[in-house]
């Protein structure tokens, strides 16, 4: 049985701490727009962003979270933020590792291809499931074990229901540009790889839940 959402009365100040990274990433998105590779597709990739700081206020003061879920949110459209910047698949972290250590990631690791899109899938799915759990148990009257049981599953059923949107939002931009924003880098199954890895990131988070207790 779903709760009763709190009223006026009921409603509670934001933390301090939420406050900070809610404007700490609306200064992320902005600066992350700023002569971006690929400025249309940036701005569509900020949209989820941009609406997601509008709601979150009254939403944080509707349905409280902790700092824990709210931080997991936050980390995961820092990373979202910058692989828009670079439309995701010419994010520069082989430079960067390169300014740091001397050495590239890809050839490190033998990789062909850009993977900050796979690493921000496995954090989605990593990330996604303190929030949705404890939405669950919160805000929705579901027990501990029915909120752990459902939070993977919303990770795969949301990264499935993007996967779509992604393909219907590139047929109708031009090839370039849907290459673009898609990120497959030729990768046929790109959409079924990036599944896979919020599978695993969801799967991990939830046994390590599950051993700690939170």
């Amino acid at each position: 049985m779903i709760s009763e959402a709190p009223t006026s009365a009921q409603r509670q100040p934001i933390p301090v701490l939420q406050y900070a990274m809610i404007a700490f990433l609306a200064l992320v998105t902005v600066v992350t727009s700023w002569h971006a590779l690929y400025p249309r597709n940036t701005l569509l990739q900020h949209a989820p962003t941009v609406l997601l700081i509008f709601v979150s206020m009254p939403m944080l003061r509707r349905w409280p979270l902790s700092n824990a879920a709210v931080a997991c949110v936050f980390g995961f459209f820092l990373l979202h933020a910058i692989g828009a910047r670079y439309s995701y698949s010419f994010v520069p972290y082989d430079d960067w590792a390169r300014a740091m250590t001397g050495h590239g990631i890809n050839e490190a690791l033998g990789f062909a291809r850009n993977h900050y899109d796979r690493l921000v899938h496995f954090c989605f799915g990593a990330l996604a499931i303190r929030p949705v759990r404890e939405i669950a148990a919160r805000h929705c009257g579901l027990g501990p074990r029915a909120a752990r049981y459902i939070a993977p599953q919303f990770v795969m059923a949301f990264s499935a229901c993007y996967e779509i949107f992604e393909w219907l939002l590139a047929v109708t931009m031009s090839p370039a540009d849907a290459e673009a924003y898609n990120g497959q880098q030729g990768d046929p199954f790109d959409a079924q790889k990036d599944m896979a890895f919020a599978f695993i990131g969801a799967l991990a988070t939830t046994i390590f839940v599950r051993r700690a207790k939170w």
